[in-house]
């Protein structure tokens, strides 16, 4: 594969620096949605475990309105996407953009030696694709 640019050869672990933000298995979709908003993230674990087995996010959030359900007494887990996609801390930055690509998505769980290390969304993939092209601009 033909590298999408030079930062894309850059491991994915260079993106993920901040804590994975969580919230507790039986929070319920508001508590979900506020957790979201104080943490400033687009998605977070549901959970506290070192493997989570989903993420919510704020598209999750969005369906869930426009379905009228009651968010206080829906629990963030019973409309959390359970079908994550992992990938080693290793990886290149175009190898996790083409992921996301691929399969239609917008948050990556990365792992390190087994152990969750942080959430990459493809928000924060195209800022490191615009930082260099303003960088290439001048």
């Amino acid at each position: 594969m033909t590298a999408f640019s030079s930062v894309g050869n850059l491991p994915i672990s260079t993106v993920t620096g901040d804590p994975v933000a969580r919230v507790a298995a039986d929070a319920s979709l508001a508590d979900a949605a506020r957790a979201l908003v104080t943490e400033n993230v687009g998605a977070m674990v549901v959970g506290d475990d070192d493997n989570p087995g989903a993420l919510v996010s704020e598209r999750d959030v969005v369906r869930a309105v426009a379905a009228g359900m009651d968010l206080e007494s829906v629990r963030a887990i019973d409309v959390a996407s359970t079908k994550l996609v992992w990938c080693d801390a290793d990886a290149t930055i175009d190898e996790v953009a083409t992921r996301m690509m691929d399969r239609y998505i917008r948050h990556i769980l990365v792992e390190r030696d087994g152990a969750l290390l942080g959430i990459v969304s493809a928000r924060d993939v195209l800022g490191v694709y615009c930082s260099e092209a303003e960088l290439d601009l001048g």
